[in-house]
């Protein structure tokens, strides 16, 4: 391209530019090509800007598995409930809102996986997180509340820590006078026992991955990474441990408030949550009534299970079968249900 040319060419981005109009390089597989072509002129016309964002709406609702290992982990904590195939469904919630929500309430915080990335990716204002367990409260008090000095302490107990049998028993049999304390006893517990399970008479890991046995869920540069990031945004989280429903009430009647509700699942009978969780009774269908009459938008998740059909019909819930991939590579179902 000559100079003259050149010239004329940047005169013509600098005229669509003042309208608006940027120059934006794009990737197209050979396959999308026709239809890339026939929005080409679309793209340019603020007019369509609307009509073009319910098109992308609707394709993003055409859904596929969504494949754990493949979504970004912030959560020290490795969860059998745990939320990390939700993210994509949580994020689009949290973004197709109209403004900024006010607060993310998370009032069964758990991993707290859903918080994190509300926080992590500044999503709403504030994020409010809420457990009711000693032991899993006592890590969000340590990270988010706790001093860079316990903090620090524990990283350097996760990074030095030898893991063996001997080693891993005198921590769990210990008995901690601390928030610090209890957080690296929990986070051993969370990351020896089976699964994760948290609830009192899990075992521990025998063969584990590629039979590691206790080494195989042990990442400390990982955990401390996971540690750091959650202390770079630890003024954007409020945690308090406590009751879920007294959390709930506080942002009841804020219209701008969004809630993620992730109980322990024992409605219609189902024992994951009493085996996975210390605190599991939970009376299902108060939850689905407070939930009802709260001023803002409401995203519960739980198991397929016809008793939470009921009740999410009695009240008014919309319900949508969510396919995941879990680690075993297993295409499964879970509820998510919303307000409308």
């Amino acid at each position: 391209m000559d100079s003259t040319a050149l010239q004329r060419q940047n005169r013509r981005l600098s005229r669509l530019k003042e309208q608006g109009v940027t120059r934006s390089t794009v990737l197209v597989h050979n396959e999308c090509k026709p239809a890339f072509e026939g929005l080409r002129g679309h793209l340019i016309d603020p007019s369509k800007a609307e009509a073009l964002t319910m098109l992308v709406q609707q394709i993003q609702s055409i859904q596929s598995p969504t494949n754990v290992s493949q979504v970004k982990q912030l959560s020290p904590f490795r969860y059998p409930g745990g939320k990390t195939w939700l993210v994509p469904e949580i994020r689009r919630w949290l973004l197709n809102s109209k403004s900024k929500p006010s607060a993310f309430v998370e009032p069964f915080a758990g991993g707290a996986m859903a918080s994190l990335t509300a926080a992590a990716e500044s999503l709403a204002h504030k994020v409010v997180m809420t457990e009711l367990d000693d032991d899993v409260a006592a890590v969000w008090e340590t990270l988010i509340s706790g001093s860079d000095a316990d903090v620090n302490w524990l990283n350097n107990k996760i990074l030095n820590f030898e893991v063996c049998l001997d080693s891993v028993r005198k921590i769990l049999d210990g008995n901690p006078k601390s928030f610090k304390t209890q957080a690296f006893r929990t986070i051993i517990k969370n990351r020896m026992q089976r699964g994760g399970i948290m609830a009192p008479g899990a075992g521990l890991v025998k063969a584990g991955e590629d039979g590691k046995g206790l080494l195989s869920r042990w990442y400390p540069e990982t955990l401390v990474k996971r540690i750091n990031i959650i202390r770079s945004v630890r003024d954007r989280i409020s945690f308090n441990q406590g009751d879920a429903f007294e959390t709930i009430k506080l942002f009841a009647n804020d219209p701008s408030a969004f809630f993620f509700v992730d109980p322990p699942y024992t409605a219609g009978g189902k024992k994951a949550g009493s085996r996975l969780y210390t605190h599991n009774a939970i009376d299902h269908e108060h939850l689905f009534s407070t939930m009802s009459k709260v001023l803002g938008s409401v995203m519960l998740t739980y198991d397929d299970a016809p008793e939470v059909r009921t009740l999410a019909e009695k009240y008014g819930f919309r319900v949508e079968a969510v396919p995941m991939k879990n680690t075993h590579h297993e295409v499964i179902r879970e509820l998510l249900i919303l307000k409308p």
